[in-house]
């Protein structure tokens, strides 16, 4: 098993989710972050000033899979979410030891 956290940009979201549900991932924990990278930031102006935001705000989504569904899930994810400009985000794939269902006590795969 495997964890896909992908970070986005937030008005991407709903095309990413639809994206996800298309291919049958039926479940997501998504969080509100800030954060930058290449991109350090950007320039906002609120009532005629012109200011540095060193934080960008970003959606963080959290996708447990099994192996098999790798693939499949961040070519729905980057196709989804790729706009070709500076701060698409990343996606990060991790391993995941084991998930325990808390309602069933099932754990392994079909737990997810």
């Amino acid at each position: 098993m495997k964890e896909i956290l992908a970070i986005i940009k937030p008005f991407k979201l709903d095309e990413v989710k639809d994206a996800l549900t298309a291919i049958n991932i039926k479940g997501m924990t998504i969080s509100e972050v800030k954060g930058f990278g290449r991109q350090k930031g950007h320039k906002e102006i609120y009532r005629g000033a012109e200011y540095q935001t060193d934080f960008v705000p970003k959606v963080e989504i959290k996708i447990a899979v099994e192996d098999h569904q790798v693939n499949e899930v961040v070519e729905a994810i980057m196709g989804a979410a790729k706009t070709g400009k500076i701060g698409d985000g990343k996606i990060f794939i991790t391993p995941i030891d084991n998930v325990i269902r808390i309602r069933t006590n099932e754990s392994g795969p079909e737990a997810l």
